[in-house]
C-alpha cells in the first residue's frame, strides 16, 4: 500500500500555484474572512468542522492548496482529504499570517479589525 506525505509549502509558492490556477480552500470560520480574506482568484471556503461532509466540492483533477490563519487546521485538513485519496494538494504553511507578513494580497475588513469594541468617551 501507498502512502501520501503531506506536502507542505510556504506562502510565495502557494500563491504562484494560484497564478497557475491552483485552488484555494480556506478552512477558517466565517467571521474570520470577514476580517481579512485571501485576494485570490479561485478560493472554496469549508469550514474545518464542515469539510467531512462538503469535501466532494474540492475538485481532484486540479492543484489544491489547504490555507488558514497559521498553518494547523489546514494541516489537519490536508491529512483529511490526503485519507480520501486527494494526492494534488498542499498545506500551506504559516496561514494567512505569514501571508500577510510575506505581502501577499488580502481582502481587509478594516471596521472589523481595528478599534474593536472601543467607544469614545466623547462618543457617549
Amino acid at each position: 500500500m501507498m502512502t501520501t506525505l503531506a506536502k507542505e509549502i510556504f506562502p510565495a509558492e502557494a500563491f504562484a500555484k494560484v497564478k497557475q490556477d491552483a485552488l484555494f480552500v480556506d478552512v477558517r470560520e466565517q467571521s474570520e474572512l470577514d476580517a481579512e480574506a485571501y485576494d485570490v482568484p479561485n478560493l472554496l471556503h469549508i469550514p474545518l468542522g464542515e469539510l467531512e461532509r462538503r469535501f466532494t466540492e474540492i475538485p481532484r483533477d486540479r492543484d489544491v492548496v489547504i490555507v488558514c490563519r497559521g498553518g494547523v487546521r489546514s494541516l489537519h485538513a490536508l491529512h483529511f482529504l490526503i485519507g480520501q485519496g486527494y494526492a494534488n494538494a498542499a498545506n500551506m504553511k504559516q496561514g494567512i499570517l505569514g501571508w500577510m507578513r510575506t505581502g501577499l494580497p488580502v481582502h481587509k475588513n478594516d471596521m472589523l479589525t481595528q478599534n474593536m469594541g472601543f467607544i469614545s468617551i466623547n462618543q457617549l
